[in-house]
């Protein structure tokens, strides 16, 4: 630990972060796994950068640290500026190409942009690549000039790269990538390590394989969720209707007639669903039969291939090049994998194959690896994450919050509730009052959270009308721009109070930081438990089978997760005090209960404002 203290680039280290800091150290030294669940406030960035660091230069090895989110890359690239200041380092911020091209690609893909990118490149009609390598794929003069001067300005945010390039006239993609070469960090999305096309083309870039890698994965709870996601595929009637015109402007009419058949396929398993229902399951050789009948599916897989290719050379993308994409990935395995037919409306109708299991892409990344270090403020049961990503051994470990056990009021009010069956006018307004009665005895700003946009209407109409206080409603589908003018907003209120409606798993509820004097209490209003889908029901069956723990581990957990992130608004640092009010009769069954962290001291209480009078007095 001496040379972590020698170079840690801030005044003191915190307890916690120390045992944070050794753990990390003792796995990236001994080449073992960890998965540790770590408070906001820990200080985990630092403590996972810094022993990576030093390994990885010691060994000749590279850091890879992945997020899913812009402000976790800031964070990531100002600690490691911080490090640079004790110990020297380059880095790169490592974004998708889509971010990064100077070409005008409005709405693309990842895989469209990909192939027009290819197309470009091998018919020399950009010329930011070719200003910065050559045919034969080594950089040019201009380009080494580039990369030299961009090491020593390391670490910079992918932005600022791409102004940088912009200014020299080359492409900022090829420039970060070739950054890789240089660099002992790289920051970078989950998808440039778990897409295993794109750990491909990243490994050869910097002439590593996983075993050289140190992959450190922050707000890990993300991860199963964004695996599966990454490794689904989609076909739907809109898709087919757009393929359907583009098919008309190229005058394919063989192609056309075709995609008209598979529209109608579709459309005759959309009336297969039952009466009152919108989904059902798909067996894979049911499709495969059906696709037979108007040509042989590999052979129609392969003229839809090459469609897509002469349009391309015409047009930057092509929507038949995505049919033929799904066809592909259609034939793919059953195991992990559950397929479902959905009928959104008239006009859309979806046919899904979806990954059940993250472990599938996962399992070859975290046991081949050098270390594989996962962290997050809410990743309990740690255990869960152990199976769901597929670790052969890891240590877990769960710290306790930083901060000062009296600043922060943990409740449970267990006098309403938001189940299902007992849903009505009057629950509503029961609830609405608890919420004044909460609000009333908060002296600032108080976000509550629920569990859909539904229950947060129906409540809502009562306790706009009931509080004093000036209310913000998060609506679906905000843009980030919207999104920011209700943040920046709400943080007027600061000292006369405002409330901030949103829901679980919506704009507000992960992902911002709204510290000190901005907010004085979250309430969490019920159980973010929805009906199970038919994914979920899947995914029930395929867990209980695998780890005899569907109801947990494909339902309940999941759905708990987005509790505690909404709770994890509040109090973000040591000086923050704060109250976080759980308000439904369930969290206080031993079923529910038994989800929070094991370090919450959590009291019960009926008459929530006595509590929290006394707790800001």
């Amino acid at each position: 630990m001496q040379i972590l203290k020698k170079h840690f680039p801030y005044k003191v280290i915190r307890p916690m972060q120390d045992d944070l800091m050794k753990d990390i150290n003792d796995a990236v030294i001994n080449g073992t796994n960890l998965i540790a669940h770590a408070p906001t406030g820990l200080g985990k960035t630092v403590a996972a950068l810094l022993p990576a660091i030093i390994k990885a230069k010691k060994d000749n090895m590279k850091v890879l640290f992945l997020t899913s989110r812009n402000t976790q890359h800031l964070l990531a690239m100002n600690t490691l500026r911080d490090i640079k200041s004790k110990f020297d380092n380059v880095s790169v911020d490592l974004v998708g190409r889509k971010h990064l091209c100077l070409q005008s690609v409005p709405n693309f893909s990842a895989g469209d942009l990909a192939e027009y990118c290819k197309l470009l490149k091998k018919e020399d009609r950009c010329p930011y690549y070719t200003n910065f390598k050559k045919k034969s794929g080594s950089i040019t003069v201009d380009g080494e000039l580039v990369i030299s001067e961009l090491k020593p300005l390391t670490p910079m945010l992918s932005d600022r790269l791409y102004e940088f390039s912009e200014a020299r006239q080359v492409c900022p993609y090829e420039v970060s990538l070739e950054l890789t070469k240089e660099s002992d960090v790289i920051v970078a999305d989950y998808q440039f390590v778990f897409n295993s096309h794109i750990r491909k083309l990243l490994l050869s870039k910097i002439n590593k394989n996983l075993g050289e890698l140190i992959v450190v994965i922050d707000e890990a709870h993300n991860l199963p969720n964004r695996i599966k996601d990454q490794a689904s595929h989609y076909f739907t009637s809109l898709m087919l209707k757009a393929s359907i015109s583009e098919a008309k402007k190229f005058e394919l009419d063989e192609i056309v007639d075709q995609l008209h058949d598979m529209l109608s396929i579709l459309e005759e398993f959309s009336k297969q669903i039952k009466y009152g229902e919108t989904e059902q399951y798909i067996k894979k050789e049911d499709f495969v039969k059906e696709i037979n009948k108007i040509r042989d599916y590999e052979e129609l897989c392969v003229s839809l291939e090459v469609a897509a290719e002469q349009i391309r050379e015409q047009e930057q993308r092509s929507r038949i090049g995505g049919v033929a994409n799904f066809l592909n990935e259609w034939k793919g395995s059953d195991t992990g994998f559950t397929r479902i037919l959905t009928k959104k409306d008239d006009k859309n109708i979806i046919l899904a194959y979806k990954c059940l299991d993250p472990s599938l892409v996962s399992r070859e990344v975290v046991n081949n690896c050098h270390s594989c270090i996962m962290m997050s403020g809410t990743l309990t049961p740690t255990h869960m994450y152990k199976e769901l990503i597929g670790f052969n051994e890891t240590k877990e470990e769960i710290f306790s919050s930083p901060f000062p056990e009296e600043n922060r009021e943990l409740l449970i009010v267990p006098k309403t509730t938001t189940k299902f069956t007992k849903r009505d006018e009057n629950q509503y307004k029961a609830i609405a009052t608890e919420l004044k009665n909460i609000v009333e005895n908060v002296p600032g700003n108080v976000a509550i959270f629920f569990p859909s946009y539904f229950i947060s209407e129906n409540v809502s109409k009562y306790f706009s009308i009931m509080t004093s206080k000036t209310v913000f409603t998060e609506i679906s589908q905000l843009t980030t721009q919207e999104r920011s003018d209700i943040l920046t907003n709400f943080k007027k209120y600061k000292k006369t109070g405002a409330v901030l409606l949103g829901v679980l798993g919506g704009s507000f509820s992960e992902g911002i930081d709204l510290p000190g004097e901005n907010l004085k209490a979250v309430v969490v209003v019920g159980l973010p438990l929805q009906k199970p889908d038919m994914e979920t029901k899947a995914l029930i069956d395929y867990f209980d089978l695998k780890f005899k723990k569907g109801w947990d581990y494909g339902y309940l957990f999941p759905a708990f997760n987005k509790t505690l992130q909404g709770a994890g608004r509040c109090i973000r640092s040591e000086t923050d005090k704060g109250a976080i009010i759980f308000l439904d009769e369930r969290y206080i069954w031993s079923n529910y209960r038994r989800c929070f962290p094991s370090t919450w001291k959590l009291k019960v209480s009926v008459k929530p404002e006595r509590e929290l009078q006394a707790f800001f007095s």
